[in-house]
């Protein structure tokens, strides 16, 4: 069987360094808010070309954080609208909402799955305050179009860096291009933790203060709570093993953009969609999405030839029973992306067997 992720075979090419991370942890005493975690949050900040770095519990955290943030600050105020992406993760919108701020769903472009900026200005209205764009499956989503209706409009640009961690744009790095980004560490990203991880970046010291103290109960000085904050601190473990990983990332990047580019140059099947790439830089291929008109018979050729594939993401936010209140907009190219992709084997540990065995399977798939 390929596997869609082989997490222990990703991890066991650091597993001395992380041990000895685990270890040196474990006898400093020292497991929260310590020596570990300023590491990892300077290194970052120079991984990222941004100011400053908070690390959180997890992606979803970074999100709240960032959005609660510009509450407490007089940026934004409970009812006012977020332009989201309909086409990505539940976990953007819920940080919107989570806030009670209103997301306002604008259709993605169908080549690249990210969100169409030639879309956005019809949305905006008065009570529109951000945009938070996704960097879905690892292509970075803003461009200048995006960022000029943002300086028209005086609008905060978020990013959802959760599946770009090293993707480029003009120089800037995924986290450093809008006013601040969320990221996400969970175990099956490109730069992984070993449980649940998170950060916030930014440029902006006002926003990175209110942030860390909003992550620690919104205590800026123990036992003194300026806002009513949440527990949402990166351990100083995760961050020992962050900062062993972040050291290879461009390798990562590296071995993925490889298997990604034999997907693109080998695949031909008529009935299979591939993915558009904009810029050479700005796609890292945290997944590589095909997509295609009957996915379910495609999924199921595929484990039949022993190949084991994922859908990202079978059902939109609109379409959740979390937020029935949105199944009767009309968001036609969201719902066709979420009936028609897969989400193929990739990752730098993938053999060039396996990835020649894929695109066999592929192209000899006939719907």
């Amino acid at each position: 069987m390929i596997k869609f992720l082989d997490l222990q075979k990703i991890n066991a090419f650091y597993a001395q360094e992380l041990k000895e991370a685990a270890n040196r942890v474990i006898d400093s005493g020292w497991y929260l808010m310590g020596k570990e975690l300023s590491a990892f949050e300077s290194d970052y900040n120079e991984y990222c070309k941004t100011k400053f770095t908070i690390g959180v519990a997890n992606g979803l955290d970074a999100l709240r954080l960032i959005l609660k943030a510009y509450i407490e600050l007089g940026v934004m105020q409970k009812g006012d609208e977020v332009i989201v992406p309909a086409n990505t993760y539940i976990a953007s919108i819920l940080a919107v909402t989570d806030n009670e701020l209103t997301p306002v769903f604008v259709e993605p472009n169908i080549s690249t799955f990210n969100l169409d900026a030639s879309k956005i200005e019809a949305a905006i209205t008065p009570k529109t305050k951000a945009i938070l764009t996704v960097h879905l499956y690892g292509q970075i989503s803003i461009d200048q179009q995006m960022l000029d209706i943002c300086n028209k409009y005086d609008l905060k640009l978020i990013e959802d860096g959760a599946q770009s961690h090293g993707a480029e744009w003009h120089g800037m790095v995924s986290g450093a291009i809008g006013d601040a980004a969320g990221h996400s560490f969970y175990p099956g990203k490109n730069l992984g933790a070993l449980g649940d991880a998170g950060a916030v970046t930014t440029k902006d010291e006002g926003l990175s203060q209110a942030i860390r103290a909003l992550a620690n109960y919104g205590s800026h000085k123990k036992y003194e709570n300026i806002y009513q904050g949440l527990n949402s601190r990166l351990d100083e473990i995760q961050a020992a093993f962050l900062n062993v990983k972040l050291k290879y990332i461009k390798d990562d990047i590296a071995g993925r953009r490889k298997v990604a580019n034999y997907y693109l140059e080998h695949i031909n099947n008529p009935s299979i969609v591939l993915p558009k790439v904009v810029h050479d830089k700005g796609h890292v291929w945290h997944l590589f999405v095909i997509r295609t008109q009957d996915r379910d018979k495609l999924q199921q050729h595929l484990l039949n030839e022993g190949i084991q594939t994922l859908i990202h993401y079978p059902i939109p936010p609109h379409k959740q029973e979390a937020y029935k209140k949105y199944k009767d907009l009309h968001l036609p190219i969201t719902e066709q992306i979420h009936k028609e992709v897969l989400s193929l084997p990739i990752s730098a540990v993938i053999t060039q067997d396996e990835i020649e065995q894929v695109v066999k399977s592929l192209n000899s798939y006939n719907d």
